[in-house]
C-alpha cells in the first residue's frame, strides 16, 4: 500500500496542507485545502485530486480559533477519508534557513532550536512556521516531520550577490544579508524546465515568480545566481501589500520626520504598500486592470515596469537570456502583465506570441515566437509537490 505524505504550509492566519500519495514515480495530490481566518473566525475547506469542493465548514463559535484546534480539525478530517492509511512523513514549509540550512532537514530538538535562533531574522513568519512543527510532534510522535527552506535554493549565490555594502562584518556576525525567498517555487521550475527545454535548464533562464509576493531570480544550469528579494521578503518587486524595493533614507524620514515608529513602519511596508498603496483600494492585480482609475492604471504599469527592470538586470548577471519563465498567480494567469513585460523587453530579443499568450490552460506551455532569440514560457509552480518530494527524500 502506497505511504502518504502530509504538507503544511502555515501562515499567521492561516494552515494550508497537501496529502499526497506515493505509488506512482513522483507524488500525486489526494486532498488540498485550508483553513483560514485563524484568531477571527476560522473556515476550513478542502478539495480533492480532480480539484472538487469536498468541505467547506465554518468553525463552532465556541471552538478555539488558534493553530493548535486547527490542525487537529483538520487531522481529524483527514483520518476519516484516508482508509485507515498513515502518513509515513509530514513536509513543513519553513521561510528562513538563514546561513544554516542548506538543504532539507529533519526534525529534531536541535533543529527545533536552531529555528527559533533564526525567528529575529523572519519574526512574521518563523514562529508560524514552528508551532505546526511542535503541535504535530503531540499528535503524531511516531511520525517523522522534515523542514523544507524557502531560502535554501539561494545558497548558491555567489558571496558578491548575498552581501550588502555595509561593513563586512554585519554579514559575517549578524547575518545581515541576501538570502532570497520562493526558492521551493523556483526549485520546482528548475526541476521541470529539463523535460520542456534543455537549453534553458542548461543554460541563462530568468524566472518571474509573479503573485500577492512577487520575486525573481536568475539561474545558470537550473542554480540561482542572484534574486530579487533580500534581507527579507520585502525587497525586489512591488507586490500586492508590500512595498518593494525602496531607499533605505525613506524609512529614516519616516522615523525622523514624520516621527514613525517601527510598528508603524512595518504596518506601512508589508502591508498598505505595493498596488494597494498606489491604486488605493486593492491589491488584486484583477481588480486594477478592470478599474478605470487612474491610479489603478498607474500601479499595474509600475508592477510591469519593474519585473522589466529586474529581468534586465538578472540578464546582466548571468550573462544573458537563454528563457524566461512567468509563474505563480500573476504569472500563471494574466495575460495582461504577461504581454506587458515581453513588449517592453523586445529590444533583448523577446518576440511574444500574442495568441499562445492569450491561452488559458494549466500545463506548462510556449507563449513567445517560434524565432524568438529568448523563448517565453509559462509553467504553474508546484510549492506543495517539491516540499512532498524533499520529504520523501530526507527520510529514505
Amino acid at each position: 500500500m502506497s505511504e502518504l505524505v502530509l504538507v503544511i504550509n502555515a501562515g499567521s492566519s492561516s494552515i494550508k496542507f497537501s496529502l499526497f500519495e506515493t505509488s506512482a514515480a513522483d507524488p500525486i495530490v489526494l486532498f488540498k485545502g485550508q483553513m483560514e481566518g485563524l484568531y477571527v473566525e476560522p473556515k476550513f475547506s478542502a478539495k480533492d485530486a480532480a480539484d472538487n469542493k469536498v468541505a467547506n465548514e465554518t468553525l463552532p463559535s465556541d471552538a478555539p480559533k488558534n493553530h493548535d484546534y486547527a490542525l487537529r480539525y483538520m487531522l481529524n478530517w483527514l483520518e476519516s477519508r484516508i482508509e485507515g492509511r498513515s502518513i509515513a512523513v509530514i513536509g513543513h514549509r519553513v521561510v528562513h534557513g538563514g546561513t544554516t540550512y542548506s538543504k532539507p532537514e529533519l526534525v529534531t530538538p536541535e533543529v527545533i532550536a536552531g529555528l527559533e535562533a533564526l525567528i529575529p531574522l523572519a519574526p512574521l513568519h518563523e514562529p508560524h512556521n514552528i508551532t505546526p512543527i511542535r503541535v504535530l510532534e503531540e499528535l503524531l510522535p511516531n511520525v517523522p516531520q522534515v523542514t523544507c527552506f524557502d531560502t535554501a535554493f539561494h545558497t548558491t549565490q555567489p558571496e558578491l550577490n548575498q552581501l550588502f555594502a555595509l561593513p563586512y562584518e554585519f554579514s559575517q556576525k549578524e547575518g545581515i544579508r541576501r538570502y532570497g525567498f520562493h526558492g521551493l517555487s523556483y526549485e520546482y521550475i528548475a526541476s521541470v524546465l529539463p523535460e520542456i527545454d534543455t537549453r534553458a535548464a542548461e543554460g541563462r533562464t530568468v524566472v518571474a515568480h509573479l503573485g500577492n509576493g512577487s520575486s525573481m531570480a536568475g539561474l545558470l544550469g537550473g542554480r540561482c545566481q542572484l534574486t530579487t528579494m533580500g534581507f527579507t521578503a520585502l525587497d525586489g518587486l512591488p507586490m500586492g501589500t508590500r512595498c518593494g524595493r525602496i531607499d533605505a533614507g525613506v524609512v529614516l524620514h519616516l522615523m525622523n520626520h514624520l516621527k514613525m515608529d517601527a510598528k508603524q513602519i512595518e504596518t506601512l511596508l508589508y502591508k498598505e504598500s505595493g498596488l494597494l498603496g498606489l491604486s488605493g483600494f486593492s491589491s488584486d492585480m484583477r481588480d486594477l486592470e478592470n478599474s478605470d482609475s487612474p491610479r489603478a492604471k498607474l500601479a499595474v504599469e509600475y508592477f510591469a515596469s519593474s519585473v522589466v527592470r529586474e529581468a534586465a538586470s538578472l540578464a546582466a548577471a548571468i550573462g544573458g537570456m537563454d528563457a524566461l519563465v512567468f509563474t505563480a498567480g500573476i504569472g500563471e494567469n494574466d495575460a495582461n502583465t504577461r504581454k506587458a513585460v515581453c513588449h517592453q523587453l523586445r529590444w533583448l530579443g523577446v518576440e511574444l506570441d500574442e495568441a499562445a499568450n492569450a491561452v488559458r490552460s494549466s500545463e506548462p506551455r510556449r507563449i513567445s515566437l517560434a524565432d524568438s532569440k529568448i523563448a517565453v514560457y509559462v509553467i504553474p509552480t508546484n510549492e506543495e509537490l517539491m516540499i512532498a518530494r524533499q520529504a520523501l527524500a530526507c527520510i529514505a
